[in-house]
């Protein structure tokens, strides 16, 4: 267990976390959803010039309802993965219908529209409204699964319910909005997929799957091509490079 992982976080997040995205500006539930929804499977860098067109072209979600399915997929060309910009005019008309245009304010009400699961839910709570609610995106299934050990495929369903329970326990009751935004952050720009860059996490001295500082590796046949490997047959794992 790392102590005061939420706070620690938090204090990460002051110093270093991501505050200009721009659904980061003017916080609606809305924009909070939208960019869910489209960084779902895409890079944030992918997702930005996409976002800034939806909002230009729909500024509330009572225009992107009175869309035409035509208009939303062409301006979603080029994203990838149509089913969600489909999920997203559907859930655009439900809220306008059925909701005045303003997202419901549950954990239920928001799962049940189309396109939305428990963590996108879960942001647009813990963002929009200030609600305590947690997230389990990519970045934070793999910052939770090295800070806390937790093995296995998370589809599978034991595994998923590990990861929750762990991702409950952690949420705040206040500041939920910034440690929201912080457990995404992290492991969106340090603790990342491939070269993790341990040497500036915060729990870097609790982590057990900390990358230890690379050793050089003399006396090897130096007209090889530079290549580097990761060993992890135990904790913690050593970059070698090989020259």
């Amino acid at each position: 267990m790392i102590p005061d992982f939420s706070e620690r976080l938090l204090r990460w997040f002051d110093e270093n976390g991501r505050k200009n995205l721009p659904w980061q500006q003017d916080i609606s539930a809305y924009r909070v959803w939208l960019s869910e929804i489209m960084l779902q499977q895409t890079q944030v860098a992918t997702v930005i010039p996409y976002f800034d067109k939806f909002t230009q072209k729909f500024p509330i979600i009572n225009q992107l309802a009175a869309a035409t399915e035509d208009e939303v997929l062409h301006l979603w060309t080029g994203l990838g993965y149509y089913a969600r910009a489909r999920n997203l005019h559907k859930a655009a008309k439900i809220v306008t219908d059925q909701y005045n245009g303003e997202f419901p304010h549950s954990l239920e009400e928001l799962e049940a529209l189309p396109g939305i699961g428990k963590s996108t839910a879960g942001a647009i709570l813990s963002i929009a409204h200030q609600i305590p609610a947690t997230i389990l995106d990519g970045n934070v299934k793999r910052t939770l699964s090295r800070c806390f050990g937790i093995e296995g495929w998370p589809g599978q369903g034991k595994v998923a319910q590990q990861f929750w329970r762990q991702a409950e326990i952690l949420t705040p009751t206040i500041r939920v909005a910034d440690y929201t935004q912080a457990i995404m952050d992290i492991g969106a720009t340090l603790c990342t997929r491939t070269n993790p860059q341990c040497e500036r996490c915060p729990f870097a001295g609790e982590c057990p799957n900390k990358v230890l500082p690379v050793k050089l590796i003399s006396g090897l046949d130096t007209t090889k091509a530079l290549s580097i490997k990761k060993y992890s047959c135990s904790h913690p794992r050593v970059a070698i490079i090989l020259v």
